[in-house]
């Protein structure tokens, strides 16, 4: 039985791993109308780096595991994240030959629960900004408007799920990663606690605990399922968040109580944020507060210069070590031929910055966790601004710009969400609000360090009020 069009794209990922176990449908089926999608939508919106087909039907052919999702098709982000003998571009030209000689972990996981992956989505270089545009890929589209970013770095990912491709796919965070392009392109975008999920085994952190994996979805219960299957420490983990007291799929329906929720309006540094995506925050605290939850305006003291220099030590560092250590093994010198000019950027000043650096940008990062854990004590979830702007045209905040035109472009663009990367606490972009020209608003709410669920039940209540499922691009 072919998969017709309205058939797929009605039904989210548990819903076609539902149509599989009832045998209304097989793996190979749901495979082959996923390709199709992508081999349509791929041309308008560039969202698929690597294809892997040939994998995905083998991986059918040899009997997948019985899992949540079994038979869903997949795709992982071309963002350290390894299938072994398949290339991990990294977005970037320098990694072109990158060869991965494990899978990672989180792979693993995928292929445990069921998921058939048959390919990988692009990325920037090293997933340094939040556009996904790049020398070595090109740019990536938003579906609701071409012209427009689909954010970063997990933008193909968010592209070919909100192009209607398949219903969620693999992203990562490390400033905000997850959340922006599901601000952009109106899908939920969770970014788990710190320690939550595997990024393992090549190592089990990145960019000193700012990054994490998870999804982009359309459904709150994906993500949340997707959570479940992932979660859990790995061999070697450095630390693990806090154990679950059930399973996040059970939380999703549940009722979350009446929250004290802090609204949060004013930038952590001072920068501006656009009227319309002030109103559309608003808008969202008045549908929580419909919804009986408590809600006032409030900001914790954050030193906005001394996190913002800790993560840049922190990237920096990490950027500058991974490609001198990949230069010197490939007797190479890098250069503007080899990676962009502000990733080429970032590793000179990450070069330059001493041990003692590194310790004082750890140490600011603590203090802001301490600072927002004590603010937290009088609320339980903080609501922002996912991003301060409309999603912005494409070639605005791109790495091949000069690093000081890039600075000056990107400060203001994501004041909100890097600080929670910084202090490991769970955060979500929800599909709420709608620009006057049609683009997608996200609105971000924040848990204390491992409350995950609070999000989860949460979000379900204001996608059952303000449904956005069925709300997509047109074709």
């Amino acid at each position: 039985m072919a998969v017709q069009r309205d058939q797929f794209s009605q039904h989210d990922a548990l819903g076609l791993a539902e149509l599989v176990r009832k045998r209304e449908v097989s793996p190979g089926e749901l495979l082959d109308a996923a390709i199709a999608r992508t081999e349509k939508a791929d041309p308008k919106y560039n969202f698929l780096a690597r294809e892997h087909y040939d994998l995905a039907r083998k991986a059918i052919d040899a009997g997948l595991p019985q899992g949540p999702l079994t038979g869903v098709p997949w795709l992982v982000k071309d963002l350290n994240t390894y299938i072994e003998g398949t290339v991990t571009g990294q977005g970037s030209r320098f990694y072109k030959n990158n060869v991965g000689t494990v899978t990672s972990e989180i792979v693993r996981r995928y292929q445990r629960a069921g998921l058939v992956i048959f390919g990988k989505t692009t990325t920037p270089e090293f997933g340094l900004t939040g556009t996904t545009e790049s020398i070595a890929e090109g740019a990536t589209r938003n579906p609701w408007n071409p012209e427009h970013i689909a954010g970063g770095s997990s933008g193909g990912a968010a592209a070919a799920v909100a192009a209607g491709v398949i219903p969620a796919a693999h992203a990562t965070d490390g400033g905000g990663s997850i959340r922006i392009p599901a601000s952009c392109c109106g899908l939920f975008g969770l970014k788990p606690s710190r320690g939550r999920t595997p990024m393992g085994p090549l190592r089990t952190e990145g960019w000193g605990g700012l990054s994490i994996h998870h999804v982009v979805s359309r459904s709150v219960r994906d993500s949340a399922a997707l959570l479940d299957a992932t979660r859990g420490p790995e061999p070697g983990s450095r630390y693990a968040a806090p154990t679950p007291e059930r399973a996040y799929l059970a939380e999703v329906g549940r009722d979350p109580g009446k929250l004290r929720i802090a609204l949060w309006l004013t930038t952590p540094g001072g920068t501006p944020v656009d009227p319309e995506v002030l109103d559309a925050a608003r808008a969202t605290a008045r549908l929580a507060e419909s919804l009986g939850h408590h809600v006032e305006e409030a900001a914790p003291k954050i030193d906005a210069a001394a996190v913002g220099q800790a993560s840049f030590v922190l990237m920096g560092a990490s950027v500058a070590a991974e490609l001198d250590d990949r230069a010197k093994a490939m007797g190479v010198t890098l250069g503007p031929d080899l990676v962009e000019p502000v990733t080429l950027a970032f590793r000179e000043l990450g070069a330059k910055f001493p041990a003692t650096e590194w310790v004082r940008g750890n140490n600011a990062l603590q203090a802001a966790a301490v600072e927002l854990a004590r603010f937290m004590d009088n609320y339980d979830v903080i609501l922002s601004p996912t991003i301060a702007v409309v999603p912005p045209k494409l070639g605005t905040i791109h790495l091949a710009q000069d690093f000081q035109t890039f600075i000056k472009n990107v400060t203001p663009f994501t004041p909100w969400t890097g600080l929670f990367n910084q202090t490991g606490q769970p955060s979500m972009s929800v599909p709420l609000g709608m620009s006057k020209t049609g683009l997608p608003i996200g609105s971000m709410f924040t848990a204390r360090y491992g409350d995950e669920a609070t999000l989860f039940r949460l979000a379900a209540q204001l996608e059952k009020a303000q449904p956005w499922f069925d709300r997509r691009p047109a074709a």
